[in-house]
């Protein structure tokens, strides 16, 4: 659907550099990176608003790179909203059928429809001083729907909303998704939001993309050191793979752990607290990783309960609080952690 191949653009003291991204039709595709990693410039050039130094964009097998942005049929969300202040909601809603030159039965009802859609018809005579940030935001999802692009872009779209707004209106983009099928692009910086909207992410850092996957692919194998500390991957060491009587071994010099991989040299390691297990005794297992500490530090957030447990490293478990109750853990217990090395994600 989408192609980008080899997308450049330097902007002096910040540059996009060497990005290339499919993109399937019907996708709804997050671009998921902190403030200043570049990504509205991405949309903008996608979108026409802004030029490329070098690459090229393919819209369904068609290249637009050097279409003016009016030639692109693509929708654009941004996150001030950029509603005209002089023009009424149902003005600001027909503007680009109106440039589009349509004819006033399908204007009139094609701005009914989204209208009804996103449930702000009641606000057509209303101006975009008057509004809230969620009428707001849902007349100008509008005005870029209303149009039927092929592409939606939407920047940031739930950034300057309070938190229950911002569920409410996250689970109106999955039905309007879902109702309408349109190719989405949707860039933030909250990764809650990337998980609960997208079929794929992409992570942007300094102008590169990084990783692309599912939320799942990401989170359980970051592909670097800066997308795993991003996404908030628990348990991240760093240090050497070494051979040791025929096993691959993970040494951060105060630890060794057994690792199922072909990598060697320098690496960083992530295993999820929920692929530990944790015991009172040492266990009989066919795992390969088995390590006596103390605990550190407990914290409970809801039923589970985060356990840190000193090895030599500081390991991160997850256990319930009935398995704490029950095995009258407190800071400064004795406990072995035990871990698979075909659970140790290697990079």
């Amino acid at each position: 659907m989408i192609e980008i191949k080899k997308l450049r653009k330097n902007l002096g003291n910040f540059a996009i550099k060497e990005i290339n991204l499919s993109i399937f039709q019907g996708e709804y595709f997050v671009i998921l990176g902190q403030t200043g990693a570049g990504k509205t410039t991405l949309l903008e050039i996608i979108a026409g608003l802004t030029d490329p130094d070098d690459g090229k964009i393919w819209l369904k097998g068609k290249e637009i790179s050097t279409l003016p942005p009016e030639s692109r049929n693509i929708g654009f969300v941004y996150q001030d909203y950029a509603l005209f202040p002089h023009l009424s909601v149902v003005e600001n809603i027909k503007f680009g059928l109106k440039l589009k030159k349509f004819d006033k039965s399908t204007i009139a009802q094609r701005v009914s429809n989204f209208m009804d859609l996103l449930h702000i018809s009641h606000l057509a005579s209303a101006y975009p001083d008057t509004l809230s940030g969620g009428e707001a935001q849902r007349v100008a999802l509008a005005r870029a729907l209303v149009i039927e692009p092929q592409i939606l872009l939407l920047d940031e779209p739930l950034s300057n909303l309070d938190p229950n707004l911002r569920t409410q209106l996250q689970s109106e983009l999955k039905k309007i998704h879902q109702d309408l099928m349109i190719t989405t692009i949707h860039v933030t910086h909250n990764f809650d939001e990337a998980i609960s909207l997208a079929d794929r992410i992409g992570i942007m850092h300094q102008g590169e993309i990084l990783q692309v996957g599912t939320s799942i692919e990401i989170f359980r194998q970051p592909a670097s050191q800066t997308v795993a500390q991003f996404v908030g991957c628990e348990n991240l060491f760093k240090g050497d793979l070494i051979n040791q009587n025929g096993l691959k071994i993970f040494t951060t010099k105060k630890i060794n752990i057994q690792v199922a991989t072909d990598k060697e040299g320098e690496a960083y390691i992530s295993i999820h607290p929920e692929e530990i297990i944790l015991s009172k005794e040492s266990l009989t297992t066919s795992a390969s990783n088995c390590f006596c500490g103390k605990i550190t530090n407990l914290l409970e957030k809801g039923i589970l309960v985060h356990v840190w447990v000193d090895v030599g490293e500081n390991f991160v478990v997850l256990i319930t609080k009935k398995s704490l109750a029950e095995m009258e853990l407190t800071i400064g217990s004795q406990v072995y952690i035990t871990f698979k090395a075909t659970s140790v994600h290697v990079f």
